[in-house]
């Protein structure tokens, strides 16, 4: 008899060879695994139409896989739809909350959605209304809330069933520094008191460096890296620096390659990213070739490895926020405007 693999841990989240097609011939999700260890935040970071949503829509149920499994909190997705929305919690880059409730109802809204005990309704919304300080603001219609209490709205009727998982789909868009800070302050508090784990996709690169314990990045529906940001930094192997001509030059990228020190030279939009052990050391030589070369310097810069350059490294593009809605987004959306609707009914 064949051993049949342990069932995956509660709290967490496993993708198997996971794989989404729309009409046949567009590969959303192209064959991806990772796992999701009970009670960290993990990070799932990709350019506009990578997978990224797609991936979160399979992982909460709103969307079927054309092949592979994922599991989330022990449970196949497939097997126990309801039952793994029941425990899970879920907040959209969309606002969700009904703007014409107040922020009193539209959790009690999702309490009852959720199967929460009539019995505990009013507690629960009371403590979540005070825990994130818009307890002042529970009777005001929602449409009157700033963005950052609209977001923490949002967080508490996700979380009014107290989740074992909780997915945050780039929650923070469009907020200001303070709004994105004092979120994920309420975000980590929960983790650390419930050890809920998080599965977060985010524009913000600095919030997934300073909170995610680990990242994955995803590219054309493949993940294309993994580990943890300072695992994922170490491997860009040294300083980026960037240099700009004042004009085309077929020579700088072959001058570039000569100096000692430089162990890539990457071409980007007129400019080049070159690696370096010690970019402080390499940029002075790097001035004297170019000067006795005749070529002139608009701009040359010394960055030390951040997620930008990761995600740039294993993408080739910048994290752009400004991006449009890719067709798979509008997919997934209209799937899950089906799946509210199904649900209210």
């Amino acid at each position: 008899m064949a051993a049949t693999s342990p069932s995956p841990a509660s709290g967490s989240i496993v993708a198997e060879d996971l794989a989404k097609t729309y009409g046949g011939n567009v590969r959303a999700v192209d064959g991806i695994s990772f796992e999701v260890r009970p009670g960290e935040i993990f990070g799932f970071l990709g350019p506009n139409g990578a997978g990224k949503t797609t991936t979160v829509s399979i992982l909460t149920a709103g969307l079927g896989a054309t092949s592979g499994r994922a599991f989330v909190d022990g449970l196949d997705v497939v097997r126990h739809p309801l039952a793994v929305k029941r425990r899970i919690g879920i907040v959209f880059q969309e606002m969700t909350s009904d703007g014409d409730l107040t922020g009193r109802e539209n959790i009690e809204l999702a309490a009852h959605l959720y199967g929460v005990p009539r019995a505990e309704v009013r507690s629960r919304c009371e403590a979540l209304m005070a825990r994130m300080q818009i307890g002042e603001a529970a009777d005001r219609l929602a449409k009157t809330y700033s963005g950052g209490m609209r977001r923490r709205l949002e967080l508490a009727a996700g979380i009014v069933h107290a989740p074992s998982i909780l997915f945050l789909d780039e929650p923070t868009l469009g907020l200001d520094p303070q709004g994105r800070a004092g979120f994920w302050k309420f975000v980590e508090e929960l983790r650390h008191e419930h050890r809920m784990t998080v599965f977060v996709t985010t524009h913000y690169l600095e919030e997934a460096d300073g909170m995610c314990e680990r990242i994955a990045i995803i590219d054309h529906g493949k993940i294309v890296a993994h580990g943890t940001p300072g695992e994922l930094k170490d491997r860009l192997g040294g300083d980026i620096v960037t240099v700009q001509p004042t004009a085309p030059s077929p020579a700088l990228e072959a001058l570039l390659r000569s100096l000692p020190g430089a162990t890539s030279v990457q071409g980007l939009d007129g400019s080049y990213r070159v690696k370096s052990p010690s970019g402080e050391k390499l940029v002075p030589a790097l001035v004297e070739a170019c000067v006795h070369g005749g070529i002139g310097l608009a701009s040359v810069s010394v960055k030390r490895p951040s997620l930008d350059e990761v995600f740039l490294e294993f993408t080739g593009r910048e994290f752009r926020e400004d991006e449009g809605a890719s067709a798979t987004d509008r997919a997934v959306m209209l799937s899950r405007v089906r799946d509210q609707l199904g649900r209210r009914r």
